[in-house]
């Protein structure tokens, strides 16, 4: 069955056009709500939101869903994507579901979904989902109508997970943290966890107004972090997403620290406590291969994935993984979320940091990258790959990589574009074997 609404991180588009519009976010909620209807109990929904001006619109939708099918809706306000997931499983929920385009400008919107055990849902359970999309609604008489109604307690619930998931004894006293929240879904609760733990705190990006999240703050927008960090003479910055399950990390001297050395470092203290599981990482093919070899020089395995923090996590469940995640900040510890979680991630690394008694900028710079060049190359039909004249091309680069470096190339999931990412020790020849590849892209599309 293809699919026309779920991608590989949920539901997303531009707010009113395509599928992200109010009148698809109620057939979402009905045909969730009737897959999630199981057995005799009085089923329930957890939905959360970021910052969007949208995300009213698509709450009231799904709301509206959900209880013409007989579901009862919880309500948390703006949370973390992993709050959401925290908060189904906690309260037995059937169904979570947080509203966010993750790092995306607030134009778009999007629906996540989570299974009663707090992982995102399979693919068999989305189309499942796909199918009833087409299909009428299931809607209950009149007295079966669910209900609807906000806590107000869920953010105090996601703050005592989020500092339990350090030991009880670890203070953050004496330090000075940045915390970008990148005027997104933790706002209010990622400042107040490092806060609560006796950190001096400087906050960026919590006065969001519903058109500024992500806009020039949060992990993928750093330079506002840097240089508060280094105005302020602050320890460490933490910089989070729009629904902050990503964490990108700025040391004392305003250097960003990306998801791949902040893999290095959880695997590295794991592995020492002996709380490591999986004897190694799960990350996907962009991580640095100067991380594989860190990990392989300290008696640990990287296992690399397709694209998508779906797919680390898949694998960590299959191989028995509790660290793992993304260089793009993605970061999946499965002791305590079963999601990707920013706020934890740097929970992990302030404790980290406290512990050591060294600078940022040595505890986390555990190893040099080897050059890596992605670029990206626009088609407008067709299967470029499939040209024998870029086949060509392409087993040529990998032999003059081998043993040197890596080369990988993917069509984009998302729109017409083939990625072209290769690394190694000579900078220069990863630069030509790149634009040879691309050129060859180029004209065979």
């Amino acid at each position: 069955m293809t699919r026309k609404f779920f991608g590989t991180d949920g539901i997303r588009g531009r707010t009113n056009k395509g599928v992200m519009t109010a009148a698809t976010a109620m057939k979402v909620g009905q045909a969730a709500g009737a897959h999630f209807l199981r057995g005799t109990h009085r089923h329930r929904v957890v939905i959360g939101k970021d910052t969007r001006l949208s995300g009213y619109m698509m709450e009231s939708a799904l709301v509206a869903g959900f209880t013409s099918v007989g579901m009862d809706v919880i309500m948390t306000g703006p949370l973390p994507t992993p709050a959401i997931a925290l908060l189904t499983r906690e309260m037995r929920a059937d169904l979570g579901v947080m509203i966010s385009a993750s790092h995306n400008p607030y134009e778009d919107n999007g629906i996540k979904l989570f299974g009663p055990d707090g992982f995102k849902l399979s693919d068999e359970d989305e189309l499942e989902i796909e199918g009833l999309l087409d299909k009428p609604p299931m809607l209950v008489e009149a007295e079966r109508i669910g209900r609807a109604r906000r806590i107000e307690d869920a953010r105090g619930r996601y703050i005592h997970a989020v500092k339990q998931s350090i030991s009880s004894d670890t203070r953050f006293d004496g330090l000075k943290v940045v915390v970008d929240c990148a005027n997104g879904a933790a706002y209010q609760v990622a400042p107040s966890a490092i806060w609560e733990l006796g950190a001096e705190v400087v906050t960026l990006g919590v006065s969001p107004d519903g058109t500024n999240i992500n806009r020039n703050v949060g992990s993928t927008a750093i330079g506002a972090l840097q240089a508060k960090v280094v105005e302020t003479s602050a320890d460490i910055g933490i910089a989070l997403d729009g629904d902050a399950d990503r964490l990108i990390v700025v040391d004392e001297k305003g250097q960003a620290v990306d998801g791949d050395q902040l893999m290095a470092l959880m695997a590295t203290r794991m592995a020492q406590k002996g709380t490591l599981k999986g004897g190694g990482v799960v990350a996907t093919v962009m991580s640095n291969l100067g991380l594989e070899r860190f990990l392989q020089g300290q008696g640990l395995s990287l296992e690399r994935t397709k694209v998508g923090d779906r797919y680390v996590l898949e694998r960590m469940k299959q191989g028995g993984f509790n660290v793992g995640g993304e260089q793009s900040g993605h970061m999946i510890l499965l002791d305590h979320a079963t999601t990707g979680d920013g706020t934890i991630a740097a929970m992990g690394v302030l404790a980290s940091l406290v512990r050591s008694g060294k600078p940022a900028s040595e505890l986390l710079h555990l190893f040099d990258t080897v050059p890596q060049l992605l670029k990206n190359v626009r088609y407008d039909g067709g299967q470029p790959l499939d040209d024998s004249g870029v086949k060509q091309v392409i087993a040529d680069a990998e032999r003059e990589l081998e043993g040197k470096g890596r080369l990988v190339i993917r069509p984009s999931g998302t729109e017409p574009v083939i990625r072209v990412m290769a690394e190694g020790d000579d900078e220069s020849q990863v630069e030509a074997v790149v634009d040879r590849i691309c050129a060859a892209v180029k004209e065979a599309a």
